[in-house]
Protein backbone atom coordinates (compact mmCIF):
# COMPACT_ATOMS: atom_id res chain seq x y z
CA UNK A 1 0.00 0.00 0.00
CA UNK A 2 0.91 3.43 -0.69
CA UNK A 3 1.87 6.03 2.17
CA UNK A 4 -1.59 7.54 1.16
CA UNK A 5 -3.83 7.74 4.08
CA UNK A 6 -7.46 5.96 2.91
CA UNK A 7 -10.45 8.01 4.55
CA UNK A 8 -13.80 5.94 4.73
CA UNK A 9 -17.02 7.68 6.61
CA UNK A 10 -18.67 4.93 8.62
CA UNK A 11 -21.57 6.91 10.89
CA UNK A 12 -22.19 10.20 9.21
CA UNK A 13 -24.27 12.96 11.93
CA UNK A 14 -27.26 11.97 10.55
CA UNK A 15 -26.63 8.12 11.52
CA UNK A 16 -24.82 9.14 14.91
CA UNK A 17 -28.34 11.05 16.53
CA UNK A 18 -29.73 7.93 17.06
CA UNK A 19 -26.62 6.26 18.77
CA UNK A 20 -26.58 8.93 21.05
CA UNK A 21 -30.23 8.85 22.15
CA UNK A 22 -29.54 4.83 22.74
CA UNK A 23 -26.34 5.91 24.82
CA UNK A 24 -28.44 8.71 27.00
CA UNK A 25 -30.63 5.41 27.33
CA UNK A 26 -28.10 2.84 28.42
CA UNK A 27 -26.62 6.02 30.64
CA UNK A 28 -29.80 6.55 32.28
CA UNK A 29 -30.35 2.71 33.84
CA UNK A 30 -27.23 3.13 35.51
CA UNK A 31 -28.28 6.08 37.80
CA UNK A 32 -30.98 6.98 40.03
CA UNK A 33 -33.42 9.80 38.52
CA UNK A 34 -33.43 12.95 40.37
CA UNK A 35 -29.89 12.15 42.01
CA UNK A 36 -26.96 14.80 41.45
CA UNK A 37 -24.60 13.64 39.02
CA UNK A 38 -21.82 14.94 37.49
CA UNK A 39 -20.34 14.13 33.76
CA UNK A 40 -16.28 13.90 32.99
CA UNK A 41 -15.34 14.68 29.36
CA UNK A 42 -11.94 13.95 28.71
CA UNK A 43 -10.40 16.32 26.15
CA UNK A 44 -10.29 16.65 23.11
CA UNK A 45 -13.30 15.06 21.99
CA UNK A 46 -14.80 13.34 25.13
CA UNK A 47 -15.44 16.76 26.17
CA UNK A 48 -17.67 17.82 23.22
CA UNK A 49 -19.02 14.15 23.33
CA UNK A 50 -19.79 14.64 27.04
CA UNK A 51 -22.11 17.62 26.63
CA UNK A 52 -24.22 15.90 23.76
CA UNK A 53 -24.61 12.80 25.98
CA UNK A 54 -25.80 15.06 28.67
CA UNK A 55 -28.17 17.11 27.00
CA UNK A 56 -29.66 14.05 26.14
CA UNK A 57 -29.53 12.58 29.90
CA UNK A 58 -30.55 15.40 31.92
CA UNK A 59 -34.01 15.05 30.88
CA UNK A 60 -34.24 10.82 31.13
CA UNK A 61 -33.14 11.47 34.96
CA UNK A 62 -34.91 14.59 35.69
CA UNK A 63 -32.02 16.75 36.51
CA UNK A 64 -32.42 20.55 36.00
CA UNK A 65 -28.38 20.82 36.07
CA UNK A 66 -26.02 18.19 34.80
CA UNK A 67 -22.38 19.53 35.00
CA UNK A 68 -20.01 18.70 32.60
CA UNK A 69 -16.35 19.14 33.52
CA UNK A 70 -13.24 18.57 31.24
CA UNK A 71 -10.31 16.25 32.04
CA UNK A 72 -7.18 16.82 30.09
CA UNK A 73 -5.11 12.96 29.42
CA UNK A 74 -2.68 12.98 26.93
CA UNK A 75 -2.08 9.25 25.40
CA UNK A 76 -3.46 8.60 21.61
CA UNK A 77 -2.48 4.80 21.46
CA UNK A 78 -4.52 4.76 18.08
CA UNK A 79 -2.60 7.61 16.55
CA UNK A 80 1.31 6.65 16.72
CA UNK A 81 2.04 9.98 15.74
CA UNK A 82 0.28 11.22 18.67
CA UNK A 83 1.61 8.96 21.16
CA UNK A 84 2.66 10.03 24.52
CA UNK A 85 5.56 7.40 26.19
CA UNK A 86 3.26 7.45 29.25
CA UNK A 87 -0.35 8.45 30.17
CA UNK A 88 -0.05 12.02 31.05
CA UNK A 89 -3.42 13.33 33.03
CA UNK A 90 -3.38 17.40 34.16
CA UNK A 91 -4.60 18.05 37.51
CA UNK A 92 -8.39 19.73 37.28
CA UNK A 93 -9.01 21.93 39.56
CA UNK A 94 -12.89 22.03 38.80
CA UNK A 95 -12.83 18.43 39.69
CA UNK A 96 -10.65 18.63 42.60
CA UNK A 97 -13.36 21.53 44.43
CA UNK A 98 -16.03 18.95 43.70
CA UNK A 99 -17.01 16.54 46.88
CA UNK A 100 -17.28 13.49 44.96
CA UNK A 101 -17.96 11.06 47.21
CA UNK A 102 -21.62 9.95 47.07
CA UNK A 103 -21.75 11.99 43.61
CA UNK A 104 -21.83 9.26 40.68
CA UNK A 105 -19.48 10.01 37.79
CA UNK A 106 -20.14 9.15 34.18
CA UNK A 107 -16.65 9.56 32.19
CA UNK A 108 -16.75 9.85 28.54
CA UNK A 109 -14.47 9.92 25.87
CA UNK A 110 -14.47 8.99 21.83
CA UNK A 111 -12.61 5.82 21.47
CA UNK A 112 -12.11 2.92 23.99
CA UNK A 113 -8.65 0.94 22.25
CA UNK A 114 -5.87 0.33 24.81
CA UNK A 115 -7.85 1.39 27.55
CA UNK A 116 -4.65 3.61 29.24
CA UNK A 117 -6.64 6.91 29.49
CA UNK A 118 -10.01 5.38 30.75
CA UNK A 119 -8.07 3.26 33.80
CA UNK A 120 -5.50 6.47 34.32
CA UNK A 121 -8.57 8.90 34.28
CA UNK A 122 -10.80 6.52 36.78
CA UNK A 123 -7.79 6.17 39.04
CA UNK A 124 -7.23 9.86 39.34
CA UNK A 125 -10.98 10.20 40.06
CA UNK A 126 -11.10 7.72 42.72
CA UNK A 127 -7.81 9.05 44.23
CA UNK A 128 -10.33 12.64 44.41
CA UNK A 129 -12.76 10.92 46.48
CA UNK A 130 -15.21 9.28 43.68
CA UNK A 131 -16.91 6.17 44.95
CA UNK A 132 -18.89 5.66 41.37
CA UNK A 133 -17.51 5.95 38.15
CA UNK A 134 -19.01 4.87 34.95
CA UNK A 135 -17.87 5.00 31.52
CA UNK A 136 -19.19 5.75 28.05
CA UNK A 137 -17.24 5.89 24.78
CA UNK A 138 -18.72 6.50 21.47
CA UNK A 139 -16.95 3.63 20.06
CA UNK A 140 -15.50 0.58 21.49
CA UNK A 141 -12.45 -1.01 19.45
CA UNK A 142 -12.95 -4.17 21.65
CA UNK A 143 -9.07 -4.76 21.73
CA UNK A 144 -8.26 -3.21 25.11
CA UNK A 145 -5.23 -4.24 26.89
CA UNK A 146 -6.35 -2.77 30.30
CA UNK A 147 -8.26 -4.44 32.89
CA UNK A 148 -11.25 -1.70 32.14
CA UNK A 149 -15.01 -1.71 29.72
CA UNK A 150 -17.26 0.82 29.00
CA UNK A 151 -20.69 0.84 30.43
CA UNK A 152 -22.48 2.67 27.55
CA UNK A 153 -21.39 2.20 24.33
CA UNK A 154 -22.31 3.48 21.02
CA UNK A 155 -20.81 1.44 18.78
CA UNK A 156 -18.51 -1.72 18.33
CA UNK A 157 -16.11 -1.57 15.68
CA UNK A 158 -13.41 -4.35 14.92
CA UNK A 159 -10.90 -3.27 12.35
CA UNK A 160 -7.34 -4.21 11.49
CA UNK A 161 -4.93 -2.94 14.25
CA UNK A 162 -3.32 -0.76 12.04
CA UNK A 163 -6.11 1.04 11.18
CA UNK A 164 -7.01 4.38 13.42
CA UNK A 165 -10.68 5.10 14.34
CA UNK A 166 -11.50 8.98 13.91
CA UNK A 167 -13.96 10.05 15.38
CA UNK A 168 -14.84 14.06 13.73
CA UNK A 169 -16.65 15.83 16.80
CA UNK A 170 -17.87 19.55 16.76
CA UNK A 171 -16.42 22.11 17.72
CA UNK A 172 -12.82 20.10 16.42
CA UNK A 173 -14.43 19.91 13.47
CA UNK A 174 -17.28 20.95 11.25
CA UNK A 175 -19.19 17.83 10.79
CA UNK A 176 -20.11 15.15 13.24
CA UNK A 177 -18.92 11.71 11.86
CA UNK A 178 -16.86 8.63 12.51
CA UNK A 179 -14.49 7.86 10.23
CA UNK A 180 -11.83 4.87 9.27
CA UNK A 181 -8.75 5.53 8.31
CA UNK A 182 -5.84 3.26 6.51
CA UNK A 183 -2.31 4.22 5.81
Amino acid sequence: MSGAEQRLCLYTDTELEPVLQRMAQQAAQLFLPGRPLHVVGLLRRGEPLARMLAERLRPLLDLTELPVIPLRVKRYADDLSLLHRDTLLEENPALSGLELAGTPLLLVDDVLYGGHSLLRSCAYLSRLGADEIRTAVLVDRCVSSQPVHADVCGVRLQIAPGDIIDCRVPPYEAEFRIELCRR
